[in-house]
């Protein structure tokens, strides 16, 4: 994977988060990083990527030599380019790797990155009612969406106290997904909002 050198710039729209630095690995500078990308090439394919460290408003360019994922730990080990001992690894600790927003791979139709989806609103298809919002997405054997429900009152028509809902992301369930418009329609199966 090659990316294209890209201008810092501080604004977030223009990147995309990829993993996090969570620790040294060893003595020679190698670094554990806890993915938040579903593309396994970002952290294995030598070539640039962007260091955003933990103070700072922009990234800076790195090259990736090496990395490998660990079995069974869900992370990767990657190796920075001019970081060689374990005290340089444990100073990237917490700054976060990026590449430009431009890189994204093509996803297939039903496909969404997590980041375009937390913050959309929540309606539901049969009524057209707005009940919450989209705040997190967590990784299960279906994809949960966490949403921030805001239920009604039904004997008074006033919103009762949010609370959160975990949704399945699944076909069945969300059937509408709209980036351009910044909403997604559910199809609750019974007891799904239910208190």
């Amino acid at each position: 994977m090659t990316t294209a050198a890209t201008s810092p710039t501080s604004d977030p729209a223009d990147w995309i988060e990829i993993g996090r630095i969570v620790a040294p690995q060893g003595v020679k500078g190698e670094v554990r990083v806890y993915p938040s990308s579903d593309f396994p090439e970002r952290f294995v394919e030598p070539g640039q990527r962007w260091l955003k460290r933990p103070r700072s408003l922009t990234p800076e360019p790195v090259d990736l030599v090496r990395g490998r994922h660990i079995d069974g730990k869900g992370l990767y080990v990657v190796q920075i380019a001019g970081v060689n001992s374990r005290d340089g690894a444990e100073a990237l600790r917490d700054a976060v790797l990026m590449v430009p927003a431009s890189d994204r791979p093509q996803l297939e139709p039903d496909e969404f990155y997590v980041a375009d989806l937390v913050g959309l609103r929540v309606i539901v298809q049969a009524t057209g009612d707005e009940i919450g919002t989209v705040t997190d997405i967590f990784a299960a054997g279906n994809d949960l969406l966490e949403v921030t429900y805001y239920p009604l009152n039904v004997e008074n028509s006033t919103p009762a106290a949010p609370r959160t809902v975990l949704v399945p992301f699944v076909n069945a369930i969300v059937p509408v997904v709209n980036l351009a418009e910044g909403y997604l329609e559910i199809d609750p199966p019974s007891g799904l909002l239910s208190p």
